[in-house]
């Protein structure tokens, strides 16, 4: 697996292009700058198996629908979330309106789903805490998953936003540190970090 990072938009939210041996790919949370994605996966000649959305929040979701309208793919979100993604509650002025909804929705995920878009299996594991409706993505072959807003290198997501819940992120978490130390960990925000570290080094891991 290739795993390729942009920080976009006002809240420098990780977009992740993953792609496997043919020129085909997964977008996680294309939330801002459109025209940056749709030019970086064509510059690479990938076309795209599959949008996932982490969770709802507008800096991860704002840039699906036009991005899908060059680069047409399924639409993935747990249904907790799409139920309010693409609505006026999810705006953040000014920073963000609200998100357009895209045009080829997918089926909502749902915990232990196995998938596999781009040559690439994976799990999709529910973490609820940061938002009522926020998955990771696992790909055991690969040691890596992306972790959206529910874990960051050092830290987690906040629970104070509309559907935070502190409790539904500490049995998430808890989830969370059964895996592997090896395990990569790519983040909604900031550095990429592994299992290990953050077992040893993160205050809300330490001690699962």
């Amino acid at each position: 697996m290739n795993v390729e990072t942009l920080a976009i938009g006002a809240f420098e939210t990780n977009c992740y292009v993953a792609s496997g041996a043919a020129q085909e790919a997964i977008v996680i949370d294309p939330g801002d700058n459109a025209d940056t994605i749709v030019a970086f996966l064509k510059a690479r000649r990938l076309t795209v198996a599959a949008y996932l959305l982490t969770h709802g929040h507008v800096d991860h979701v704002s840039a699906v629908a036009a991005v899908c309208q060059s680069l047409p793919a399924p639409v993935y979100l747990h249904s907790a979330d799409l139920a309010w993604a693409f609505d006026n509650v999810n705006q953040m002025l000014p920073f963000y309106p609200a998100p357009t909804p895209p045009a080829a929705p997918g089926r909502p995920l749902a915990d232990k789903e196995r998938r596999t878009d781009a040559g690439l299996p994976y799990e999709v594991i529910s973490t609820p805490g940061h938002s009522p409706g926020s998955v990771c993505f696992f790909f055991a072959e690969e040691h890596v998953l992306f972790s959206g807003d529910t874990l960051f290198a050092e830290s987690v997501g906040r629970t104070d936003l509309p559907g935070g819940d502190s409790r539904a992120l500490a049995a998430s978490l808890t989830r969370l540190a059964k895996l592997d130390g090896s395990t990569r960990i790519y983040p909604g925000h900031g550095p990429a970090t592994d299992m290990a570290r953050e077992k040893k080094h993160n205050f809300f891991l330490r001690g699962l």
